[in-house]
This record gives structure tokens, C-alpha cells and sequence, in this order.
């Protein structure tokens, strides 16, 4: 009799640790969704400088990760002032802050950061060539490491024929970027060839830093018919110098991007830089939130090219815009 009775004694106390264990499981998960769904992302922005076009890339990005994330993202926008080696200490402050992610807008933020860590996921932004800012020599569409991003190029063969068809009788044309930019260097080393191709002959003049502009875009001026600058941040920056000579001068100038175009331009083939900063926002939510690797998501590019044209400028160059292009709005200039 005691020992039947000691039995069902084991028996209840056993069913009851495990009910216990059950309970405590099951709390345990629900602990754990709550902590995810609590989690807070903390970002880092490092922007290479202030334009128009890097900011809207900026801002696109935020959008989408607040869009996503609500109040669970907060974002650190630092602004380099143009200056590699600030990019590099932004950079390295981010590291030493633990953010979960690294935002790298245009190609020295994306070179500093990736110097930086080798682990905290980077997404990019207006980079016109990945494998030119990481040096990769077999680049295949991924990098292989903790970067990923959106690129800024647009077809370089048909802002070269947009030079050709606006300025149709033009025998020379001059080719302004920064020298310590290689992003721009490779879009001038691209284009040289397709203005060759069409029977143009190039003037190539680099800029150290924007205190040399007005004396290069002076003799540029002086010796060219028409002036192409591809998406080139030191430029974008410096845009009133350029037209306070080019202007006067009757030179035309044919942007990589609308904000150049806007600045000192006559026209653009132009992608949507706050719609590419969009993206990256989204290709870094798939990597806080889903677990996506940096390493194997392919760069995406623009899809939406749009032929635009500063009206004024047209009209007091005397230069007919032919069908397919769109007027920008310069009211807010």
C-alpha cells in the first residue's frame, strides 16, 4: 500500500516538473520574439560631402528603413566636408560605436569604411564602379566580402551621343573631374572612347581640389566647344564656380547627373539618386532583418534614365533640344 502510494507521489511530482518545463519554454520564447521585436538598429551614415544628389540618395535610404523599421532605426548622418580622411574617421568612430550597419555614400565613404571593418555589413551607395572603388580585378556582380550597395552610373555611350546631338557642330570637347575621385576617373576614361568614336577630340583637365577650378574651367573654355563632367562629387559641389566662367564663355556643358545639370549644365542623363538610396535602404533592411549576406547580394543599378535639359540655358546658347527631353524645374534655384 505505501509503496503504490509513493508511486503516484513520484508520478504527480514528475508531471508536475513538467508541466513547469513546458511553461517556462514557452515563456522563454515569447521573451525571445519580444527582444527581436524590440531590437533597435543603430546606423551609420558617412556622406562624402553636401549636393544635391548624395543628399536625396541620403534621404531615399532613411525613407525606406523608416518605412520598415519605424522608430526601431535610429541613423548617425555624419558629413565628411569632401575629405577622405574624415571619411576614414567617421568610419572608425562607427566601428568603435558598434552600429549594426554602415551606410557609405559615394566612393571614399565606401573605401573608408571598408578599411574600417571587415565585419559590420556596408551598403553603398552612389558609387559609379564597385569594382573600381574595391579593387577587384575578376569582378563577377558581388564582392565577396561585407559590402553591397547601389551603383550611380548611367550609360556612358549615350550621355557622349547627347554631347553629339545638342552641340552637332562641335570639334573638341573638354572633359572636367578630380583627379583624386577614381570613380570619375574611370567615367572619363570610358567616355574618351565613345567621343573618339564619334569623331570628337578630348581635353581631359583634372581638378586637386575645388580652388582650381575657375583656372582649369578658364582654359578649358578657351579651348573646347562643348564641356562634359560625369557624376564627380567635387564638382557637383563647386557648380556655381563652374558656371560663373563657363556661362559667360557660351560653353555648354552636358552633367553625368541632374544635379550638376541643375548647377552649371545644359543638360543630363540623369538616374534618380533619391530612388538608388531607396534601394540600398532596402537591401540593408534585408540584412538586419532577414539575415542576408553583404557578401553575395549583386550591386543593382538605375533603371530609370530620363533625357533633361535646363530651358534657359538652352535658349541663350541658342542650342534646339531635340524631342524626348524634359525641362527640369529650376523654380527652387
Amino acid at each position: 500500500m505505501k509503496a503504490k502510494k509513493i508511486t503516484a507521489l513520484l508520478m504527480a511530482a514528475m508531471m508536475t516538473m513538467s508541466l513547469t518545463a513546458c511553461g517556462g519554454s514557452k515563456d522563454t520564447a515569447g521573451d525571445s520574439a519580444d527582444a527581436k521585436d524590440e531590437k533597435t538598429y543603430k546606423i551609420g551614415i558617412c556622406q562624402l560631402v553636401q549636393h544635391d544628389a548624395l543628399d536625396a540618395a541620403t534621404q531615399g535610404f532613411e525613407d525606406a528603413l523608416t518605412e520598415k523599421l519605424g522608430d526601431k532605426v535610429k541613423f548617425d548622418l555624419q558629413n565628411a566636408g569632401g575629405d577622405s580622411p574624415t571619411c576614414s574617421t567617421i568610419a572608425t568612430q562607427f566601428v568603435n560605436d558598434g552600429v549594426d550597419l554602415i551606410m557609405a555614400n559615394a566612393t571614399p565613404a565606401l573605401q573608408a569604411a571598408m578599411a574600417a571593418t571587415p565585419d559590420i555589413p556596408i551598403v553603398a551607395t552612389s558609387v559609379t564602379d564597385f569594382a573600381t572603388a574595391l579593387d577587384i580585378s575578376d569582378w563577377k556582380g558581388t564582392s565577396g566580402i561585407n559590402v553591397t550597395g547601389t551603383a550611380d552610373l548611367a550609360p556612358l555611350a549615350e550621355q557622349a551621343q547627347m554631347v553629339k546631338e545638342l552641340v552637332p557642330d562641335a570639334k573638341t570637347v573638354g572633359i572636367l573631374y578630380c583627379s583624386a575621385e577614381a570613380n570619375s576617373k574611370y567615367q572619363a576614361d570610358v567616355i574618351t572612347k565613345e567621343f573618339k568614336s564619334l569623331g570628337l577630340e578630348v581635353n581631359a583637365q583634372t581638378v586637386a581640389d575645388t580652388n582650381e577650378i575657375s583656372s582649369v574651367v578658364t582654359k578649358l573654355c578657351e579651348e573646347v566647344d562643348v564641356i562634359y563632367i560625369p557624376t564627380d562629387n567635387t564638382i557637383a559641389s563647386a557648380t556655381a564656380a563652374v558656371k560663373e566662367i563657363a556661362e559667360p564663355a557660351n560653353i555648354p556643358i552636358v552633367a553625368g547627373e541632374e544635379g550638376i545639370c541643375k548647377g552649371c549644365g545644359l543638360a543630363t542623363l540623369s538616374i534618380s539618386y533619391y530612388s538608388i538610396g531607396y534601394e540600398a535602404g532596402l537591401m540593408a533592411y534585408d540584412i538586419l532583418v532577414n539575415g542576408a549576406d553583404p557578401a553575395e547580394m549583386e550591386i543593382k543599378y538605375a533603371t530609370e534614365l530620363t533625357k533633361k535639359y535646363v530651358e534657359d540655358r538652352a535658349t541663350a546658347l541658342n542650342i534646339t533640344v531635340p524631342d524626348g527631353y524634359e525641362a527640369i524645374d529650376m523654380s527652387a534655384e
